[in-house]
């Protein structure tokens, strides 16, 4: 029995253990989220050892009441292993993402004694109940979600994106292939997850080398690799400064610093479209690239920005230049957005000091 499963499940094992010896010897995680991912590695382990005594006992026809339990217990099982995915890769997420997944695991347990999900007659064969499609529901529900979340949260960026759609794909399998392959896909329903998962967190471990690790914008580094590779289509550049960080810093601390800074990068995100993409340049400098984008949609944008910034307690000093014909280099565009930018801080403080007098 042991040989049978590790041949049926060797893919799996490999790959758990190269993921356990990555996250073992990352230095990008927090422990915190090692420990999720570890958690969520041996619960897909587990499952895979249910789903293949499951079907051990069903092709030989054994045990049929313990199988059923098992049956439960992968159905159950399933939906708790997205809601930790979730759990995992939205570090914002709490603990009430797991309610779902304990409604729809009542309804299996309960359906071992009703069948009104599923049932096993005498000749060991699996039959669905009324609420016999209710697993794939709470999959496609998660899986839609999930998505939903790492999306809003990313910089909505090719290399964020590709990684997002990899990971999609695996779930969208996990809810055709079944009806494709039939009962035969929950044998390869774990090995998809754990190929999904790693290949996402090589992926993340990537981009951390381009993104800046406090906003989550991207860092320096990538914005040289931007403006040097794609010079041609940059229309427009936008310089960002921060008014004030010194002196957050020095009343609350460089933790309310940090905190303002998260607060204006997620400003920067919530304005931004496909063709813009915000990097932090140094402590409280910011700079967008504006990609194929007039003066009229980088003004907008400008205003999409402010009118995030008011909602929160900071403010920023912005400035712009724009080429509709190529005549400006991105080093013109962006001292004139510099220029721009330092004059409208220089107005903030005169504003400021005109005040408290």
């Amino acid at each position: 029995m042991l040989k049978e499963y590790i041949l049926e499940n060797w893919a799996l094992l490999l790959i758990s253990v190269a993921f356990v010896i990555l996250l073992k010897t990352t230095v990008f995680m927090e422990r915190k989220a090692i420990r999720r991912m570890l958690i969520l590695i041996a619960s897909v382990f587990l499952l895979s050892v249910a789903v293949f005594v499951e079907f051990y006992l069903g092709d030989r026809g054994i045990m049929p009441e313990f199988r059923t339990v098992l049956t439960a217990v992968r159905y159950s099982a399933t939906p708790f292993i997205m809601a930790m995915i979730l759990f995992t890769l939205i570090q914002k997420s709490r603990w009430f993402v797991f309610i779902p997944a304990a409604v729809f695991s009542i309804i299996n347990i309960v359906s071992i004694f009703t069948g009104i999900v599923f049932s096993i007659d005498g000749e060991s064969t699996l039959k669905r109940g009324p609420l016999g499609y209710l697993p794939y529901i709470a999959v496609g529900l998660y899986s839609i979600f999930l998505v939903y979340a790492l999306f809003k949260h990313s910089n909505r960026q090719l290399s964020e994106i590709i990684p997002i759609v990899f990971l999609s794909l695996a779930f969208i399998s996990g809810l055709i292939l079944p009806f494709i392959l039939g009962k035969d896909y929950s044998k390869i329903f774990c090995t998809t997850i754990m190929v999904a998962l790693f290949v996402y967190y090589v992926f993340s471990i990537l981009q951390l080398t381009s993104k800046d690790a406090l906003t989550g914008l991207l860092n320096r580094q990538a914005y040289y690799a931007a403006v040097s590779e794609s010079a041609k289509n940059i229309t427009g550049m936008i310089s960002i400064d921060m008014n004030g960080l010194k002196t957050i810093n020095d009343n609350g601390g460089h933790n309310a610093g940090d905190e303002a800074l998260k607060t204006l990068a997620q400003c920067f995100l919530n304005a931004l479209q496909e063709k813009h993409t915000a990097y932090r340049v140094g402590g409280d400098e910011f700079v967008i690239v504006c990609r194929r984008s007039s003066e009229d949609e980088i003004v907008h944008l400008i205003g999409q920005i402010r009118d995030n910034l008011s909602k929160t307690a900071y403010s920023c000093s912005i400035g712009y230049s724009c080429t509709s014909d190529g005549a400006k280099t991105v080093d013109e565009m962006l001292k004139e957005s510099d220029q721009m930018m330092y004059a409208d801080k220089s107005s903030y403080y005169m504003s400021l000091n005109s005040d408290c007098n």
